[in-house]
Parts: structure tokens; sequence; C-alpha cells
């Protein structure tokens, strides 16, 4: 194993070809994901007539290279202008863009890019530990763990509310709603979609996301006149010193940096949850943990590095499942496995006995590709300021275009604009209003996940689900989550 694992990374590095195709791969995965709405499954999409006739690993390698460094960038309009740029980062946002306003644009890029960079390799080295288990891990959970982790990360809700826990239950559970929209997976039957074919498969969540946070802040920005106040400019006109402080920020809180890394890893391992999940996940066990919770969504640098380690050490999870089960965890990962068996890959156990050079190759791929990311995006962070110099008369159009673009070509419907319009009238509401918006996201994620794994859970084993072992271990963690947030609203009400 050893030895092949070696071989594998000679392979890569002493072949001008590969690292040329791995170059090529991170700097197209950079740019879908530093536009809002495009995200790895365009990227994959994109890339598929390239990669005809290819040999399997190159092939590959070239695929994953892009697919797994999407994330990276994508924190980069979230943190600038509030704006995900795929849904994972939608969490970078709720600390990210408050540091950015109030003079930390450079501190919270550089704990982005240090954050993604120690979260792409542990998620590739927990790849590779885990190859002899993953077996038993995969099978071990069942619908009713499924239902229960949702659960779980709706409990977050109370911890992302702000100060006030009725208006993050309200807002959340618009999410489960609109969640609903679409075919009842059970019953086949229409729900919520008045006739309308295009929302038969729901409401996509990045159009979703795209309207509540995207659309507040391009009219906020167009209100304001300029991109960067002078009160604030110098949040954007950051040096690279404040960006390799940033960097320090993820050693500093380096058991926080290595503990949502091996959540996210666990996440991405299990079918149907992905970077969403183990994002927003990640961002409440943050809240949660802390001593000073308050300091949360208003610019607590620990708020970009959970997220953005979680969003890159997913993909380390993520890809065992496909490669060994074909089951993907996510549709970017469907796409990305019906590219590997257009490759001549046929995912199985015997991946495992007779491609291990192809396992190690795409384990390495993973480690490489987060590191050349970053390298990347640190030589560029000099210039990245400069956007904050555009005037928001050219910028705001451009951006709104490119939203606009990739909620039509996420979905394929120009319903989609009307979609847009009317939920990013709502989240410019709960913008002015004071309302917190995460919860939103948190409902729309996980409500198709709870609910498939309910009704799953029902038929299987009844109410009896819930105390099944690994049940009881997660109802266990929820309760224990409820009970903290009571304990710490109770230490806020007690005066002084």
């Amino acid at each position: 194993m050893l030895e092949t694992s070696v071989s594998s990374l000679l392979g890569i590095f002493l072949s001008p070809h590969m690292m040329m195709l791995m170059t090529v791969g991170v700097s197209v995965g950079l740019f879908f994901g530093i536009m809002p709405g495009l995200g790895g499954k365009l990227g994959v999409i994109f890339l598929i007539p390239f990669v005809f006739g290819m040999d399997p690993i190159p092939g590959a390698v070239f695929l994953l290279a892009m697919h797994s460094v999407v994330h990276t960038s994508g924190a980069i309009p979230s943190i600038l202008f509030g704006i995900p740029g795929t849904g994972p980062d939608a969490a970078t946002i709720v600390d990210g863009y408050p540091m950015a306003q109030k003079g930390e644009a450079g501190r919270a890029l550089g704990a982005t890019l240090c954050a993604s960079g120690i979260g792409g390799v542990i998620g590739a080295l927990f790849l590779s530990l885990l190859m002899p288990f993953v077996g038993p891990i995969v099978l071990a959970f069942s619908p009713a763990e499924f239902f229960l982790l949702a659960v779980l990360g709706i409990t977050f809700i109370a911890a992302l509310s702000g100060d006030s826990l009725l208006k993050g239950l309200i807002v959340g559970l618009f999410g489960l709603i609109i969640a609903t929209v679409g075919l009842d997976p059970n019953s086949g039957e229409s729900r919520y979609t008045y006739g309308q074919l295009f929302l038969w498969d729901g409401i996509d969540p990045v159009t979703a996301v795209i309207a509540i946070f995207a659309i507040p802040e391009m009219i906020a920005l167009a209100a304001r006149g300029n991109l960067a106040d002078d009160d604030d400019a110098g949040g954007f006109r950051y040096t690279m010193r404040d960006v390799w402080e940033g960097c320090l920020d993820v050693f500093r809180h380096w058991g926080l940096t290595l503990r949502t890394s091996i959540i996210g890893a666990v996440i991405g391992l299990i079918p149907g949850l992905g970077g969403d999940v183990a994002s927003w996940l990640c961002y409440g066990h943050a809240v949660q943990s802390s001593k000073s919770p308050e300091r949360f969504g208003k610019g607590a640098v620990e708020g970009v590095i959970a997220p953005e380690t979680a969003n890159k050490s997913k993909e380390g999870g993520a890809l065992l499942p496909p490669l060994y089960f074909g089951i993907p965890g996510s549709s970017g990962m469907a796409i990305l496995l019906g590219a590997f068996v257009m490759l001549g890959i046929q995912p199985g156990p015997r991946l495992a006995t007779d491609q291990v050079d192809l396992v190690w190759a795409l384990i390495w791929t993973l480690a490489i590709a987060n590191i050349l990311a970053v390298l990347l995006l640190l030589a560029m962070a000099p210039w990245l300021s400069r956007i904050a110099s555009l005037r928001t008369g050219l910028l705001v159009p451009f951006i709104i275009v490119l939203s606009l673009l990739g909620c039509y070509l996420g979905a394929g419907a120009w319903q989609n604009f009307v979609l847009v319009l009317g939920l990013g009238a709502l989240g410019w509401l709960f913008k002015k209003y004071d309302w917190p918006r995460p919860p939103f996201v948190i409902g729309i994620v996980l409500g198709p996940i709870a609910e498939d794994s309910f009704h799953k859970s029902m038929a299987l084993w009844g109410p009896g689900f819930l105390l099944r072992p690994l049940s009881l271990v997660l109802l266990s963690i929820i309760v224990v989550t409820i009970a903290l947030y009571i304990a710490r609203t109770r230490r806020k009400a007690v005066p002084a």
C-alpha cells in the first residue's frame, strides 16, 4: 500500500502532463467557484467534453482537481460582497461579510484560504485512513440516522437566530416549507406547484440562497453608491500582512480547525448530506463551543474558519461512497461519478484491489489541488482588494447578471428569474428589519433530507427507529445541544 501511494504521488509530480491537467483543472474550478451560482456541477458538465478519449487516471485527476477547489474561491464573493459563490459558502457570509465591513476583509480572506488548504489536506488524509474500513461505516447509517442528523442540524437554528429565537424559528420553518415544493418523494403527488412543471423538481437551493443573500446585498450596495464607504474602506484595502494575520488565526484556533475538519470529512462520508450540511453544522458547532457566542454574526473569525474547513474536508469523505458503492452523496458527485464511468472507471469494492493506483492518484489529487488553489489565491490576494475600487454602477449589474445566469443554468428554467425576484424581495425585508437569514438556508437544505428519511424510517421500523443504537447517540447529542442553548439563554437573562 505504501509503495503504491508513493508511486502514485511521484507519477503526478514527475509528469508535466499530469501537473498541467491539474493546474488547468484547479484554475477552472476557481473560476466556477468565484462566479455566484455556478459551482462544481456546471464545472464538471463544462469539462466533460474535454476528457473524451483520455486515459482513466489523467481524466479523473483533471475532473477531481476542478471539483475539489470550487468552494475555495466561492468564499471570496461571500466575504467581499455577501454573495455565496456556491451553496456551501453561504455559511461563510454570516461572519465573513461583517468582517469585511468593519475593516478585516484581508484577515477573513487569509483565514478562509488557510482553513481551506488545511481542510482539503485533512480530507485527503481521512480518505486514505478510512479506505480499509469504509464498508462497515457507510452501511451503518440508515434512514433513521439520516433523519436524526437532519434534526440535529435544524436545532442549530437556535444558535443562528441572534437575539430572537422566535424570528429564527419562523425563518427556518419558512425554509422547511419552501423545501416541500415539488413532487412528494413517497406518493409522487405535486405539492405547491400550482400547475407549473418547473416546480416539480422543487426550488433549487442555489437559486433560493442567491435570492435571499445576493439580491438584498446588491440592493444595499446600489443604495450606498460606493462598494466601500470611506469609514470602512480599509476593510477592502487590505495588505498581505492582514492576509497572513488571518492565516495565523487558523492556527490560533487549531482545536476548532481540527474538529471541524474531521466533522466535515465524516459528514461527507454519509451520502445525501453534502457541503451545505457540513458547513452549517460546523458553523453551529463553532457557535456552541465558543466562550463568547454573542460575537458570531458580527465578524468572528471562528465563524469563517469552521465552515471553510468543513466544506473542503468533506470532499475526502464524499469520494468514498461513489468509488466503492456507486452511491453519490450529492448531485455534483453524481455528475462526477457519471464522468468517471464514461472514462472507464467502474465503481465498486474491487477498486480497492484492482485499481489501487487510481484510488491513490485521486487521494493525492485532493491534497495537491487544494494546496495549489490556496497558493494561487494567495498570489492573487493583493489584487482581489482592487475589486472594491469598482463603481457599484458597473459592479452591481454585472454580479446580478451572473447570479441570474447561475440560477438559470443551475435549474434550466427561465421561471427561476421570477423566484429570484420574489425571494429576493423577501430577503431584502429580512435584512431591513434585522431578521436572521441563515436559518432559512438550514431549512431548505435539510428539509428534503429530514422528510424522506423520516418516511423511510417509519416504513422500516415504525416509531422504534428512535431506539436504534446510533439513533440513541444522535438523540443524546440533540438533547445536549438544546440544553446548552437553554442554559446559555438563562445565563444571559440573569443580570450581572
